[in-house]
């Protein structure tokens, strides 16, 4: 497994990254076997993938207290990350969305940081947490200067319950907003090989001021597995229900562009999964890739993409072929 540094910090971590968000099932992924999603982030840990992302909106606290068991006996092996600034336990915010029971504002003021870290270190059984991401930014009409987020990530971070700090969902501007009142070490943020909007001014931004950049759905849920064919119909109300991706003209499109990388899968020895998230680490040196994974053999086909690098006019193939 191939690994690097995060950002400013002394953190060490795998190229591959494990996201639990599935893990925390309930209406966006259904049903879980909390046994087996243990077994699958400890045999992530196995396979050399040390760096494991969780959040208190996944499963509205279970995703973390599922992590929190399959850590404890290895705890400082792993970097953990959480975030921040999703509540459901207050009505203080700008209204984001409401699902299972539950009603979520976006909120990164000062208190509702430090109350949100200190609820994630009890569900996670943990008294520190290695990076924590700011989940989304402030929006209209609950407005927080960055200023003051900042200020409640870096009291954190002096009083040791925070190692590394990071933002998720960012815009060029932020990332300027962030390092101007404080230290930022990774941003977070979807990116794929078709979902490629971030070229432009977000991973300039993250190179320009040394921030990790950490790529999350770079399977787009699986559709540049193979495994996703042109009858495919998303469930109604589930996480890919409603998705452009999946309108016939790009779905159609993405599944022959994805066919077309067959001949690579046999000379790297690999999955057309493996190659899709193997192209987006090939993007840049600063490149992590989140992969989210609920089951045992999904982790064991992601873990093999740490081991890839693939030739550059591979990566300039796979780029053109598929053109939405």
């Amino acid at each position: 497994m191939q690994t690097m540094k995060i950002g400013h910090s002394d953190l060490e971590v795998s190229k591959i990254a494990l996201g639990t968000w599935a893990i925390g099932g309930g209406s966006w992924w259904g049903t879980n076997d909390d046994n087996e999603s243990i077994k699958t982030i400890r045999t992530a840990l196995d396979k050399g993938i040390n760096l494991v992302d969780t959040a208190p909106v996944y499963g509205f606290g279970h995703s973390e207290e599922v992590v929190g068991k399959a850590i404890k006996p290895v705890r400082d092996q792993v970097v953990l990350s959480t975030k921040c600034g999703l509540m459901f336990d207050r009505t203080v915010g700008s209204y984001y969305f409401s699902r299972d029971g539950f009603d979520v504002y976006k909120n990164l003021t000062k208190q509702a940081i430090i109350d949100s870290v200190d609820q994630s270190l009890k569900r996670l059984g943990t008294n520190y947490i290695d990076i924590l991401f700011t989940h989304w930014q402030s929006v209209e009409p609950f407005i927080v200067p960055i200023e003051e987020t900042m200020e409640a990530l870096m009291a954190l971070k002096k009083a040791g319950k925070i190692r590394a700090i990071g933002g998720s969902n960012m815009s060029a501007w932020h990332i300027e907003e962030y390092v101007r009142y404080g230290e930022l070490d990774i941003i977070q943020e979807k990116y794929s090989l078709i979902d490629r909007r971030i070229e432009k001014e977000i991973l300039p931004a993250a190179e320009k001021y040394g921030v990790t950049f950490q790529a999350y759905s770079p399977l787009e849920q699986g559709l540049l597995t193979g495994k996703i064919r042109k009858d495919y119909v998303p469930e109604l109300g589930s996480s890919r229900d409603g998705k452009k991706w999946y309108k016939q003209e790009n779905l159609s499109k993405i599944v022959d562009g994805v066919d077309s990388w067959l001949p690579l899968c046999d000379k790297y020895g690999c999955t057309l999964g493996n190659l899709a998230i193997a192209w987006v680490a090939a993007q840049s040196n600063n490149m992590n890739v989140l992969c989210g994974a609920r089951k045992l053999e999904q982790i064991e086909e992601n873990a093999l993409a740490g081991n890839i690098t693939l030739e550059t006019e591979d990566v300039a193939f796979m780029r053109d072929s598929i053109c939405l």
